[in-house]
């Protein structure tokens, strides 16, 4: 259902689609002006749990005991978020082979002013493939459904974690251009 003037679908609702298709259930969330659509969407749809956590380490070990007792789950949060997330990810879901799935609004790319943002911005990719974590950008909204129940398939079917990156290009969250649904 489209949701805009120009009658495109939000970028959210493709990613909304594949979450349902891949039985993703819970959605654990540290608030980010760019996720707003996405939280938005879970925290009203009751076919989620939906809610907030205090860090995104607190998140991850969430979802991982989730997944343990059976329950798929993900982690929606911002770029500079990412940066406290290496030794969870090399300590518990990469040794213990959870399929923690990730989901990263990438900040400090694309003329992005803040430092802390550009500076984890550089270094999630490096620290993600040196984890062996599987990882792919959305860009688009027309390859949004493809890409995420394609990784969190082969998340579970390798028992691996896997992240998905949005892309600004994604979520329009470009600097000089006013983001409709977000305010930062």
């Amino acid at each position: 259902m489209p949701d805009n003037p120009n009658g495109q679908s939000s970028w959210h609702e493709p990613i909304i689609r594949a979450l349902k298709e891949n039985e993703v259930r819970l959605a654990v969330y540290v608030p980010d002006n760019v996720l707003r659509p996405l939280i938005g969407a879970v925290d009203a749809d009751a076919y989620f749990t939906a809610f907030a956590a205090a860090r995104e380490e607190e998140a991850v070990g969430i979802i991982c005991g989730a997944a343990m007792a059976g329950l798929r789950g993900i982690v929606l949060m911002q770029t500079s978020g990412f940066a406290t997330l290496a030794n969870v990810i090399a300590s518990l879901a990469v040794a213990a082979q959870i399929p923690a799935l990730l989901m990263v609004s990438e900040r400090g790319k694309l003329g992005d002013f803040q430092i802390a943002q550009a500076i984890t911005a550089r270094a999630m990719r490096p620290i993600l493939q040196s984890l062996g974590v599987e990882h792919h950008t959305i860009t688009r909204v027309d390859e949004a459904e493809f890409i995420t129940g394609r990784t969190i398939t082969q998340a579970y079917k390798t028992q691996a974690p896997a992240a998905l990156i949005l892309s600004p290009l994604l979520t329009r969250n470009l600097p000089g251009r006013q983001n409709p649904s977000a305010s930062s």
